[in-house]
């Protein structure tokens, strides 16, 4: 081994991977992005958590045990209810994950040293009904000296706390079906990020020029054939799940596949304006990777997503997974329909319109 050699073929590479831009802000970014995200925007802590209220009571005692309950900061109003049945109708439509209810005979509860409020619970997100369960905390007076030493006793756990959907907290009923969601998004956007590089490093790309194809047919006739390939591994998953880990479809079948569509169609396309954008394979792989690691972090999926801060929860209000983790859970978990999640569906189409208005309009039938 003769060190001029070995120095040679060093500074090659370094010069190579200064000319490479990508590479050369990948190996800045990537780590400055970990630093902040798992520094600054991931915290298991959930605060402030919308959660519907329902006073059915509406006595000064029942206001100031809804209010003692607000004080931990661990939730924070978001809507007053008329009847149960309202919260519990929100809570199916992913609206808040929380209820609290006070019956109307509160006082004569309280009097009697019985179960005086309940806090339904969306269970399917296992942080929230830990969370929840916080609530059930909240010290209370006691009850009225005249009362027997028997409900005094009963006083101390006044707050009973109701899981729906996961009462179990088996982690599977939640991961399972987010694990759709991951996977797509790392097959969707990885095929078709490599797809038009691919043409221009085997050489087809001169055959494409020479065609009477337009720019979006090309697009759309790549975006399709993943898009059947994509629906196959959501059979997959959606099959193993169910049959191995016993996960729950309350919802509809066909709503379950037409929100993977929405997602396959925002990931593709997002694949294919990384195409445009990327000049090897290698580029698209790390430009995809840049992508798939927020989607990971910032959807809700590995962390809560009610425990980022707010800047950060604007942000992956961006990414794909982050609205279709809620439409499926809401889904399969829930029982919502895909019309009762309308926000998150007109999210996706959104996304998938920009995206691929911007790939056409990147893509030029030209070798330079």
């Amino acid at each position: 081994m003769k060190l001029r050699r070995l120095q040679a073929v060093m500074l090659k590479e370094l010069r190579q991977m200064r000319r490479d831009r990508i590479t050369l802000a990948m190996i800045v970014a990537m780590p400055v992005m970990q630093l902040l995200l798992f520094g600054y925007a991931i915290n298991t802590t959930l605060r402030d958590l919308p959660v519907g209220i329902v006073d059915q009571a509406g006595t000064s005692a029942s206001r100031a045990l809804v209010m003692d309950m607000v004080a931990t900061t661990v939730v924070r109003p978001a809507r007053f209810e008329q009847a149960p049945q309202q919260a519990m109708d929100a809570i199916r439509r992913g609206e808040y994950g929380i209820g609290i209810v006070v019956p109307p005979d509160f006082e004569r509860r309280r009097a009697e040293g019985r179960e005086q409020v309940q806090v339904l619970v969306d269970a399917s997100d296992t942080a929230t009904q830990a969370a929840a369960a916080q609530l059930a905390q909240v010290p209370v007076e006691d009850a009225p000296r005249t009362s027997s030493p028997a409900t005094r006793a009963l006083s101390q756990a006044p707050i009973s706390v109701v899981a729906f959907y996961n009462p179990e907290r088996r982690s599977a009923v939640s991961i399972v079906p987010g694990l759709i969601g991951v996977i797509l998004t790392m097959t969707m956007v990885l095929f078709t990020g490599v797809s038009i590089v691919r043409e221009r490093e085997r050489g087809n790309m001169e055959l494409l020029i020479a065609t009477p194809v337009s720019s979006t047919e090309l697009m759309v006739g790549k975006v399709l054939p993943y898009a059947a390939i994509g629906l196959v591994q959501t059979t997959m998953v959606l099959g193993l799940g169910m049959w191995l880990f016993d996960v729950p479809l309350n919802g509809s079948v066909l709503d379950v596949y037409l929100a993977a569509v929405l997602l396959i169609l925002a990931n593709l396309t997002l694949g294919l304006l990384i195409s445009t954008r990327a000049r090897s394979q290698f580029q698209a792989m790390q430009i995809t990777f840049f992508v798939f690691l927020p989607s990971i972090l910032l959807s809700g999926f590995m962390f809560p997503f009610a425990g980022m801060p707010v800047a950060v929860q604007w942000l992956a209000e961006v990414l794909p997974l982050t609205h279709f983790l809620r439409l499926v859970r809401g889904i399969m978990l829930r029982g919502a329909s895909l019309w009762e999640l309308w926000p998150d569906v007109l999210a996706l189409v959104a996304f998938t319109t920009v995206m691929m208005a911007a790939a056409i309009l990147r893509f030029r039938k030209r070798l330079d």
